[in-house]
Formats: C-alpha cells, sequence, structure tokens
C-alpha cells in the first residue's frame, strides 16, 4: 500500500461547511478510482489547509492520477497548487474492519 498527504495552503481561510461543500463536489470523481483504496478529506481548525489523505494500492497508480487534469481541477477548485507528500505504507490498521494489513515491496499481502 502507499499513502499520499495533499495539502492546500488557502489564500484564505474557509468554514468546515464550505471545506464539506467543496469536498462533496469533488467527492464523485474519486469513486471506483483505479488503485484508490480509501480517501479521506481533511480542513485544519484554522481553515487555512485543506487537502487529503489518500490510501493507494500502489505509488504508480498515485502518480497517474496525479498528473495532468487532476492537478488543472484542484488547483482550480482551491486555488492554489497541492503540496504531495508521499510515503510507503507497509501495514495499516482497519479497526472498522478488524483488521490488520501488511503488505510487501510490490504491494502483495502478507
Amino acid at each position: 500500500m502507499f499513502t499520499t498527504v495533499v495539502q492546500f495552503r488557502l489564500p484564505s481561510p474557509i468554514t468546515i461547511e464550505q471545506a464539506s461543500l467543496r469536498f462533496q463536489s469533488s467527492a464523485p470523481k474519486y469513486v471506483n478510482l483505479d488503485g484508490l483504496v480509501r480517501k479521506h478529506y481533511i480542513v485544519s481548525p484554522d481553515g487555512k489547509v485543506a487537502g487529503g489523505v489518500y490510501h493507494w494500492t500502489s505509488r504508480a497508480a498515485a502518480e497517474k492520477v496525479y498528473s495532468g487534469e487532476w492537478r488543472q481541477f484542484v488547483e482550480k477548485l482551491y486555488g492554489v497548487a497541492p503540496e504531495i507528500l508521499w510515503f510507503d505504507s507497509p501495514v495499516s490498521i482497519d479497526n472498522m474492519a478488524g483488521s490488520v494489513i501488511a503488505v510487501d515491496k510490490v504491494g502483495e499481502k502478507i
């Protein structure tokens, strides 16, 4: 598994309500997106930073999405370029499913 944290340092703060409306408008683009396992939308308490935490099947899947059209869409939506942090995620905990997921270097469950 692979995780990215995408952040937008907003030109002006937004409320949680404004953030929720923006998030809801973009959410359909991520449903059944190839390689995306889960996405959590985030906004800082002061409303100055928004973004998402994404769980991917691989870095390649994330890179495919974060190029071209996606960048143009999110820059238009938030008014600034995204900052992307990249992380390998060899172990994940899913308390709702009651499971621990461990993957090897090529993304296969172990």
